[in-house]
């Protein structure tokens, strides 16, 4: 059985977990936005988050008038692999976790390696 959260509760458990993470961690985030989608738009319930940006390692000329970039979690997949509040909170902090790492220029494979795969 998985858990079921309305958009709006789902929400708070993700600004929950994002002013939960280590100060470290978020203060050096400048122009990104965290989103909550229901699906992503192939519509699979495989994936449960996206950096969608170009990485800090990546970036040349970057400044004002940029639209930010954008980390997204999931509804619908995250709940899918849920069984309780508990657990889903775990999974909403090692997606945000894991999208983070992409906008720092940490790759898959590194983030497998450390155990945020």
């Amino acid at each position: 059985m998985t858990l079921e959260l309305d958009a709006g509760a789902f929400e708070r458990v993700v600004v929950e977990e994002l002013d939960a993470l280590p100060d470290d961690m978020v203060d050096g985030l400048e122009n990104v936005v965290f989103v909550v989608e229901d699906r992503p738009e192939n519509g699979t319930l495989d994936t449960l988050g996206l950096y969608d940006g170009v990485a800090l390692t990546e970036r040349g000329q970057y400044g004002f008038g940029e639209l930010p970039d954008r980390i997204i979690l999931f509804r619908e997949p995250l709940l899918s692999i849920s069984e309780d509040l508990d657990e889903l909170k775990d999974q909403i902090h090692v997606t945000l976790v894991h999208e983070i790492a992409h906008f720092y220029g940490i790759d898959d494979a590194e983030l497998h390696e450390l155990g945020w795969g």
